[in-house]
């Protein structure tokens, strides 16, 4: 299971992972904004992703995720379900946090601890040692969420 830097040819792939969390996250994959953001993190080298095995006529991406250097956060990540619970979304977190300044506090947006649709992720990020720092407010999927943080490492 290799993370790798998302090209412009895993867009596809992208857009059905992002179609596959839509009920969590809220309306995306047809947002033209939500496109250009993915798009340009794509060409950034700010999107990370793990390909599927499957042959290249029909790239499939186990899981992603998208950083922001300039924001030190982990800006969204998701695992397909048929590959969830098997490691990959702590290999992909793992891999985004190596890319961000580990000196200072890292964020993340993600469920609330009232949500049980999102207690995996949660505990993944807890796992990794974020902590609540403050409310999120609802996200556009109309689920409760809460702002992570990273303690600064010296």
């Amino acid at each position: 299971m290799e993370v790798v830097s998302s090209e412009l040819k895993d867009f596809v792939a992208w857009i059905t992972l992002v179609k596959e969390v839509e009920h969590l996250f809220g309306p995306m994959a047809d947002e033209a904004s939500f496109q250009d953001g993915l798009e340009q993190a794509i060409l950034q080298k700010t999107a990370f992703c793990i390909r599927s095995e499957q042959n290249e006529d029909k790239q499939e991406l186990m899981g992603g995720v998208v950083i922001s250097k300039e924001t030190n956060e982990i800006a969204w990540l998701a695992v397909s379900k048929k590959y969830r619970s098997q490691g990959y979304g702590k290999v992909l977190l793992n891999y985004a946090i190596s890319q961000l300044d580990r000196q200072n506090e890292i964020y993340v947006q993600t469920f609330d601890e009232s949500v049980p649709e999102g207690k995996a992720a949660r505990r993944l990020y807890v796992n990794l040692g974020f902590k609540d720092s403050k409310p999120g407010g609802l996200n556009p999927a109309g689920l409760n969420t809460v702002i992570m943080k990273t303690s600064k490492t010296s």
